[in-house]
């Protein structure tokens, strides 16, 4: 289901209308493993009846690296497009590698050239690695996000040694522990999402 086609008029939804996610992708790394890790996630996100999902690609962003509020041409018109991406999103799943025991730059300067954008929505991580499977880096955005007032979502799903748990055609070796963390993921993902898009209908967020 894709999240661009779903209407982005909040109050005319009903409560049960599929949730609209962002699923940022972290990594701009040359080689990087991030879409084998992606398409395993959307699949099964767009296999839930309760999301909707829009995928944003760092690697594809090219945003600008000095933060200014005096951007102009290609550049301003750039951030404008991805700021309405996920102004419309009702939650977040990033799924990031990790880099020197943290998350990727790019991910980073996504994140600051925003504020309300983030606020008052939840946020879920699919997190790949060597031994420690990204955990590092969810740790660190788990900071990150509360100073922006987003709900970080409390289960992860993680692949240790991520390379070696998926075979050429990017399928997953043993996927009986990955697809039950991924429910529960999606499944708190979609409660929490619920909860804040219903409340900010009764009263928005002034954070």
């Amino acid at each position: 289901m894709d999240l661009n086609t779903m209407d982005s008029t909040a109050s005319a939804l009903p409560r049960t209308a599929p949730l609209k996610v962002a699923v940022i992708l972290a990594s701009n790394r040359e080689g990087r493993f991030a879409p084998v890790i992606a398409d395993w996630f959307l699949a099964h996100a767009d296999a839930h009846t309760a999301i909707g999902t829009d995928v944003v690609d760092v690697a594809g962003l090219d945003l600008p690296t000095a933060l200014s509020y005096r951007l102009e041409g290609d550049a301003r018109e750039l951030l404008a497009g991805v700021s309405a991406r996920l102004a419309e999103a009702d939650a977040f799943v990033v799924v990031t590698p990790e880099y020197n025991h943290s998350y990727p730059a790019p991910l980073k300067n996504l994140i600051d050239w925003h504020r309300d954008e983030w606020q008052a929505k939840p946020v879920a991580f699919v997190s790949y690695g060597g031994v420690s499977g990204g955990l590092r880096a969810v740790e660190h955005l788990r900071q990150v996000f509360a100073e922006l007032h987003s709900v970080s979502i409390r289960d992860t799903v993680s692949f240790h040694n991520a390379g070696a748990q998926f075979d050429d055609a990017g399928r997953h070796r043993d996927p009986a522990g990955p697809d039950a963390a991924v429910k529960t993921l999606l499944d708190q993902l979609v409660w929490w999402g619920r909860a804040l898009r219903d409340a900010k209908r009764v009263h928005p967020y002034g954070g």
